[in-house]
């Protein structure tokens, strides 16, 4: 108990006292006990009193020594394996285990990272791809609060993510690399990036751009060569030097028939060139004969008409041409889709062209829309506005199962603008978003798809869809998960075929190591999606005799199967539903690409930037024993002493309270009882 604390009870002791002293002599005189009675109650509730204010505390200190944390972060990808760093890093944490004196200064964690950061408690050294920034920034969440170390075991050859060179400065945590692999440099001819299209249109010439580095000190020279689907298309001869070490080359291919072609970019290898892997790169294109062509109609200059153009234009198997309601109807005679910006009156004609072609459209409404002149013109659906805008709000509705909706978190989303009133959907629909208004649905569709046997239609009712595409970005730094929305939906809506009740949705072909799925929707004879149907893939690799059977499993709306572990090659596959005369094939190509191949050498130099951004040091495996002792020599990771201070009441003021009442209602009594006041 604190000497303040027993300083305070004698002082209300004292007070308590003095008051009933002075009651004692300036109050009637009653019978000596029953004064004694009354001036000891009284003193009693005066006293409680006072501590009642006072409300005096015993504070308990506990007093502890809080560790630094040392964590060891290890590469578990697959280039460590494919080098001398497998061994390195096993012998490492055996020796940095044994330490019993950095067990004893530090908290020692140890995490494994590839693609994501996990807690290591074992090794494969099977990831297919390094993330170090994001390990880092991981950690950093995970140990915001505390002193930190970090042992970073990698070859620094990073293939994912952000530039870990340049995080060093934002890093809280001191970090200590020690580089594993081969740190001598080699002759070394690569293939750095080869950009392409992913289509090419039918007799016609698609472009190829391919960028070739050489580290190495003598003058070479390699035949460069492009094959296609086994023939070569393009051969030239290259020459490189310490001085000259890159080269950029453009070509133009003829796209001659449809299909897939596959296309394998090769550089003749160095004579007693160590890494021949990134001499080579598979690509593959897709030739085909069609082209969609939209048409975006619109009296107004608005963002939302820029962003679906870009959004559309993202697959080059599609083309946008943008219009004036009161252009030549004859421009429309080679268009697919027509995107239907706000109409107004001064799309009368335009409207009677839609009725006679029966053309599949996409209405996008607004503020600026003439809602009695859209009432009147068409019989697809109806709003009562009150040409009151008001900000909107998306919300997705699960059950939509037209097509599958990319995963976008339409949460964080900013709103659209629309008018209020009620509306009326009078043809055949499917709701993919509705509106809400402060967290509330409302009841209200926001974008909904429309489908009769003549024609398909979409409207979506707002607004400023460009805010969509931005925020798009802002999150995922691309435009991806927006555009594959509105690609969903313009395909839909262009290709007017009959209704299908088992629809494949899948690549035509996949990098080696990334996601490979191939998804089903499913109808039974209603046309309504079946969650409970059997659905089998059979594949064949190209070459093989064997077949492999996979059960589709139900994710949601769709039926999926992954794929993404299957080696690199040609596959034709065909989906079946049991119990029902319904199968569908087709094929897709897995390329030969693993990114953990393209490097020989550690590269230990960037790893000293990191560690010199964090003020901590580079290190080598033979080095562990001196990292070691860097780590038990160094202040900065010195135990703190920290306490825990809990302060307690020490009285309770409840037990207080009923004293207080207690002894005045005896004093109360006994006096009444006697006649006194």
């Amino acid at each position: 108990m604190q000497t303040t604390t027993v300083l305070a009870i004698i002082l209300a002791a004292i007070a308590a006292l003095l008051v009933i002293i002075f009651q004692y002599y300036y109050r009637p005189k009653t019978k000596g006990k029953q004064r004694l009675l009354l001036s000891f109650l009284r003193y009693l509730a005066v006293f409680c009193t006072f501590l009642l204010l006072i409300n005096p505390k015993f504070i308990k200190k506990k007093f502890f020594l809080e560790k630094s944390n040392l964590i060891v972060l290890v590469d578990n990808s697959s280039s460590i394996k494919n080098s001398i760093g497998q061994n390195q890093v096993n012998a490492i944490l055996k020796e940095l285990d044994a330490s019993d004196n950095l067990k004893d200064k530090f908290n020692i964690q140890q995490y494994g990272f590839g693609r994501e950061l996990r807690v290591l408690d074992s090794l494969t050294f099977n990831e297919n791809a390094t993330d170090i920034a994001k390990g880092i920034k991981t950690l950093n969440t995970i140990f915001d609060h505390s002193q930190s170390a970090i042992v970073l075991l990698s070859d620094g050859n990073n293939t994912l993510g952000d530039d870990y060179e340049y995080y060093g400065n934002q890093q809280k945590s001191t970090i200590f690399p020690l580089v594993v692999g081969d740190t001598t440099r080699y002759d070394d001819l690569k293939i750095v990036q080869v950009n392409s299209n992913k289509y090419a249109f039918l007799k016609n010439k698609f472009p190829l751009e391919v960028f070739v580095s050489y580290d190495g000190e003598d003058r070479i020279a390699s035949m460069f060569k492009i094959t296609m689907n086994g023939q070569t298309v393009h051969s030239e001869r290259l020459e490189l030097s310490k001085n000259n070490n890159s080269a950029s080359i453009n070509v133009l291919l003829n796209a001659a028939t449809v299909g897939l072609k596959t296309l394998k970019i090769s550089l003749d290898p160095l004579e007693n060139e160590k890494n021949i892997a990134n001499n080579i790169k598979n690509i593959a294109i897709e030739v085909i004969d069609e082209k969609t062509n939209i048409a975006i109609v619109s009296e107004l200059l608005h963002p939302d008409i820029g962003a679906l153009k870009k959004s559309i234009e993202s697959n080059e198997q599609r083309s946008v041409e943008l219009l004036k309601p009161l252009d030549d109807l004859g421009k429309l005679k080679d268009v697919d889709l027509i995107i239907l910006y706000q109409p107004t009156p001064s799309f009368s004609k335009l409207y009677d062209f839609i009725a006679k072609s029966n053309i599949a459209t996409f209405t996008i409404t607004g503020p600026k829309t003439n809602w009695n002149f859209l009432n009147k013109i068409q019989n697809s659906f109806s709003k009562n506005s009150y040409d009151q805008a008001e900000e909107v709000s998306p919300l997705v509705n699960k059950g939509f199962n037209k097509f599958n909706i990319p995963d976008i978190d339409f949460y964080n989303y900013p709103p659209l603008e629309t008018n209020l009133g009620e509306t009326m959907i009078i043809k055949n629909h499917y709701g993919l978003l509705s509106q809400k208004i402060k967290g509330s649905d409302i009841g209200e569709p926001l974008l909904v798809i429309l489908d009769d046997d003549k024609r398909r239609e979409a409207v979506l009712f707002g607004e400023n869809l460009w805010k969509w595409r931005i925020q798009n970005y802002r999150e995922q730094q691309n435009f991806n998960q927006f555009d594959e929305l509105i690609g969903k939906i313009i395909l839909y809506l262009s290709v007017n075929e009959p209704k299908d009740r088992l629809v494949l949705d899948y690549e035509s072909f996949y990098d080696h190591g990334n996601d490979a799925k191939i998804t089903v929707n499913y109808f039974d004879e209603s046309f309504t999606f079946d969650p409970n149907a059997q659905i089998t893939l059979q594949l064949r690799k190209q070459g093989a005799n064997t077949v492999q059977d996979f059960p589709m499993l139900l994710k949601g709306g769709y039926y999926e199967t992954d794929l993404s572990n299957m080696p690199s090659g040609e596959y034709a596959f065909s989906v079946k539903v049991e119990d029902e005369n319904l199968t569908k094939s087709g094929s897709f190509n897995i390329l030969d690409f693993d990114v953990e191949k393209q490097f020989t050498s550690s590269n230990y130099k960037k790893m000293e930037r990191l560690a010199d951004g964090t003020g901590g040091k580079l290190y080598f495996p033979k080095d562990t024993h001196i990292l070691i002792d860097d780590l038990l020599a160094n202040d900065q990771f010195k135990p703190i002493q920290k306490s825990d201070e809990n302060v307690v009441p020490l009285v309770d003021f409840r037990f207080l309270l009923g004293l207080i009442i207690a002894a005045l209602s005896v004093e109360w009594f006994i006096r009444k009882y006697n006649g006194l006041n």
